[in-house]
């Protein structure tokens, strides 16, 4: 089987638990990811999400339909100032403890795994966000992070 770029839509902003949250989902089906799907996802996302430390609260999620039955969330949130933290939620696939193969019913999974390679690239978009707007800058400016998103299209082909 030959390996092919997923797309990439960048949905609104949410706001969860006190977080700001940058959203993309991941999909290889052009109709995008199911409103059940997405909204079970969003439903464990507190759980996925840090205690605040005093860093902006910032995070950004990756949204990820598989291929077969599986659906994964991965939130990456900011914390120590210029750290990600991670955690990351999966549905529909027994092979991480899910137990069935309902892409709805999402499980807390105890692997250490930060995402696959369809969901890795908005990581250094996010980075060089992060330093753009909260680091580097005169004075941070949230807001311009939370609006500073990867483009829509695919997963790759990005220089």
């Amino acid at each position: 089987m030959a390996f092919e770029e997923k797309l990439l839509t960048v949905p609104s902003p949410l706001e969860v638990a006190g977080r700001r949250i940058k959203r993309y989902h991941v999909t290889s089906d052009p109709a995008g990811i199911a409103p059940d799907v997405a909204e079970a996802a969003y439903a464990v996302l507190p759980e996925l999400l840090p205690d605040p430390d005093g860093t902006p609260p910032a995070t950004f999620v990756v949204l990820h339909r598989g291929g077969d039955s599986g659906a994964y969330l991965n939130a990456y949130s900011w914390v120590w100032d210029n750290v990600l933290h991670f955690r990351g939620a999966a549905a529909g696939q027994p092979a991480l403890g899910c137990p069935d193969t309902d892409p709805t019913r999402f499980v807390l999974p105890d692997k250490p795994w930060i995402g696959c390679v369809w969901e890795l690239p908005p990581i250094l978009h996010e980075r060089d966000a992060w330093v753009r707007h909260m680091l580097a800058a005169e004075r941070a400016d949230l807001d311009a992070y939370i609006n500073d998103t990867l483009p829509a299209g695919t997963t790759g082909g990005r220089a």
